[in-house]
């Protein structure tokens, strides 16, 4: 960048974060609470109100950080892995139905909060 004029080192920064943006597309928060909605996810969860699973601002704070975070959690709704409820008895999770862009959506908007 030494060697850029200051017009170019412009025109890069704003390609740079032209790149960015586009790379961190926005949640569609509507979106994700339908697909929520349409999957039955606010049975058990609430978005700040624990339920029979955890609320959902909670699991954000909890992978707050985590470079995992959004693996962990797309594992978690699509695997049917079992899950404790408070009275101790295990289930497996309900496998969310939708597409990979739809899921990765939903998980972005639950770690968003």
């Amino acid at each position: 960048m030494k060697y850029l004029q200051s017009s170019q080192k412009t025109l890069l920064a704003i390609a740079v974060s032209a790149f960015c943006v586009a790379a961190h597309a926005e949640v569609d928060a509507d979106a994700a609470k339908a697909l929520a909605k349409e999957n039955h996810c606010f049975t058990c969860h609430g978005v700040d109100k624990d339920k029979d699973g955890p609320a959902w601002n909670k699991v954000a704070a909890k992978l707050k950080g985590d470079a995992k975070a959004e693996e962990k959690l797309i594992a978690h709704l699509t695997s049917g892995k079992p899950v404790k409820f408070p009275d101790g008895h295990e289930e497996a999770h309900a496998i969310l139905k939708s597409d990979e862009a739809a899921t990765k959506n939903l998980v972005d908007w639950i770690l968003s909060l």
